[in-house]
């Protein structure tokens, strides 16, 4: 079977006027003759009106029952779909995850896909159907609904194209795919034709919000192309697929920046060995993300000083869990709110020299002090202020090419 499997995301069935348009681009794939799997998410808004409502009832409102309810916002965005490709004369239904039924492993509000029976599925879509299937949710073992965390539909979608061998899994969402940079930050930004699950991975994990990271881990580990269209607009995407896959002459693919960190700084920390688990681990237990991380060590060897960047909203726990921290010595410790991280991400930088310079010069040639820096095979991140990450974006998208029409 020629099989397609459709994503629609919560701003895509976000009115009934949407779900119309959802309904007319579902039709389309079934006149080309796919077999058509439609996933959908709950209607935007509503899952966070749900999770309100949890919240109203109590403050240490029950995981599984969490999954309960919000999982109901995919079941009224299936049934609304499924009920408008029956008028136009489609055979078609909603399928929740227990009755097809998808099973998942792990914890309440945040389980994985382990196993979809194909049975019924398989079965519907040789008699014509159109299955609707809820997004973000299974079951466990013991038949308790689950839910998939941050980015769920995109995870049930993608678990979905490999469970049934479908030839093609599209996202379809707000947005005409992924770009060089935030196109809210810089008009020049470009839309991208083709990307590796690697490039994306460290896109989305910089804050791009096209798809979770966890979502695009999956779809590289069950090498699943994915193509990110948007649902308002005619036109081709972005497709992340293997790197193998690509013919690129860029050296750099995209650029991202982040709005929201802080760095904090232990200066004259006694060095010993353990000092740097000693000053993690009470943060790794208060689950604060630490990014970017650089040691100095002085001349004569008995001190440290330790910098690194966290969320600005965990700056308060941070600050908490370090001065109470009686296992580690230190003269001082400074925090600095207002700063961005700015990355560079490319596979082409494997293979190509200078990437570095071109990157640090660029910016000292715009007067842009760089603070920390970190680097990984494919990506070059430094933290500068945040007053210069415009500045700073314009000036690299311009270095590496990315203004130029693709």
């Amino acid at each position: 079977m020629k099989i397609v499997v459709l994503k629609f995301g919560g701003t895509s069935v976000g009115s009934i006027k949407k779900i119309k348009k959802v309904a007319d681009i579902i039709a389309g794939y079934k006149k080309k003759k796919y077999k058509v799997i439609v996933i959908s998410s709950a209607m935007s808004g509503v899952t966070n009106e749900l999770i309100k409502k949890s919240f109203e009832i109590s403050d240490n409102f029950s995981e599984s029952e969490h999954d309960v309810l919000v999982s109901s916002g995919e079941q009224v965005a299936c049934s609304l779909i499924a009920g408008r490709l029956i008028h136009k004369g489609y055979k078609s239904r909603s399928w929740l995850s227990w009755q097809i039924p998808i099973i998942t492993v792990g914890i309440h509000k945040n389980s994985r896909i382990n196993e979809i029976n194909r049975k019924k599925i398989t079965k519907y879509l040789k008699e014509g159907g159109i299955p609707i299937i809820a997004g973000f949710q299974g079951v466990n073992n013991e038949n308790r609904i689950t839910t998939l965390g941050r980015g769920g539909s995109d995870a049930s979608a993608i678990m979905v194209a490999k469970f049934f061998k479908a030839q093609r899994c599209i996202i379809y969402t707000d947005v005409e795919g992924v770009y060089t940079t935030d196109p809210n930050k810089l008009k020049k930004a470009k839309k991208i034709k083709v990307i590796s699950y690697e490039e994306m991975l460290e896109m989305a994990s910089l804050g791009a919000k096209v798809m979770q990271p966890v979502s695009i881990q999956d779809a590289r580990l069950n090498r699943i192309d994915i193509e990110v269209k948007s649902s308002f607009i005619k036109k081709t995407g972005t497709l992340i697929t293997k790197r193998s896959s690509i013919i690129n002459n860029k050296i750099v693919t995209g650029i991202s920046s982040t709005q929201n960190d802080s760095k904090v700084s232990l200066i004259g920390v006694k060095d010993k060995p353990g000092v740097a688990a000693s000053i993690f681990k009470p943060l790794s237990k208060n689950l604060i993300n630490v990014d970017m991380v650089v040691q100095n060590i002085s001349a004569n060897g008995r001190e440290t000083d330790l910098t690194f960047t966290i969320k600005t909203e965990d700056l308060n726990k941070t600050k908490k869990a370090i001065q109470e921290n009686k296992n580690i010595n230190y003269r001082k410790l400074l925090f600095e709110k207002g700063v961005s991280k700015i990355s560079v991400i490319g596979v082409g930088m494997i293979t190509t020299p200078g990437v570095t310079f071109r990157m640090f010069q660029t910016l000292a040639n715009k007067k842009i002090n760089i603070q920390v820096i970190s680097t990984s095979e494919i990506k070059i991140s430094v933290l500068i202020d945040k007053k210069n990450t415009k500045k700073a974006l314009s000036a690299l998208h311009k270095e590496f090419k990315l203004d130029n029409k693709k």
